[in-house]
């Protein structure tokens, strides 16, 4: 089966958002390049995927803030594809979906920023278009969250509560290193 790494929004965007924290930043890009790194080594074509919205160079996630580029740390890699994404999907209003099975793959690897949001979305999007989804929580990023009833949901709650949600239905969880074996 062939398979394609999807790497979500690993974009200078998010450094400048007022939710923004460096503390699980480090291990997210060590698995982040290891995923990349051994995705290229095993000939696994690998989607970058930046989100991007209308706007003054003010918002962060538009293309006139200069910000829609690699995330600072992540290590330098030829994309087969890059996509520009307007909504939560990677999906959803882009030729990925066309790219991906021209090219016959069904089996894609997810990582990426922010696990809940269009990581989460992007995966289940992909299942239900049916490809077979390897989501690596490992490298994902997301940030702590206030609820509606105003208490704190950490970023490890938030991607336990992922994980639960993706595994067995929409996902199979996989470290970088099962991906990676899973793609040979």
């Amino acid at each position: 089966m062939n398979t394609a790494l999807l790497l979500i929004d690993v974009q200078q965007s998010f450094k400048h958002r007022p939710y923004w924290s460096e503390a699980d930043v480090p291990a997210f890009l060590a698995r982040c390049n290891a995923l990349v790194a051994g995705a290229a080594a095993a000939g696994v074509p690998v989607v970058q995927v930046f989100h991007t919205d209308a706007g003054p160079a003010s918002e962060p996630f538009s293309p006139a803030s200069g910000l829609i580029r690699p995330l600072d740390g992540l290590a330098p890699y030829d994309p087969a594809v890059t996509i520009h994404k307007h909504r939560h999907s990677a999906l959803a209003g882009t030729e990925l979906s066309i790219w991906l099975r021209e090219r016959g793959i069904r089996r894609l690897i997810v990582a990426g920023i922010r696990t809940e949001q269009c990581c989460e979305t992007t995966t289940r999007h992909a299942s239900d278009e049916g490809f077979e989804v390897d989501y690596v929580t490992e490298a994902t990023l997301t940030f702590d969250m206030r609820t509606p009833a105003g208490t704190v949901l950490t970023a490890a709650q938030i991607q336990e509560r992922t994980a639960t949600v993706l595994a067995g239905r929409f996902a199979t969880l996989c470290t970088v290193e099962e991906a990676l074996a899973r793609a040979a």
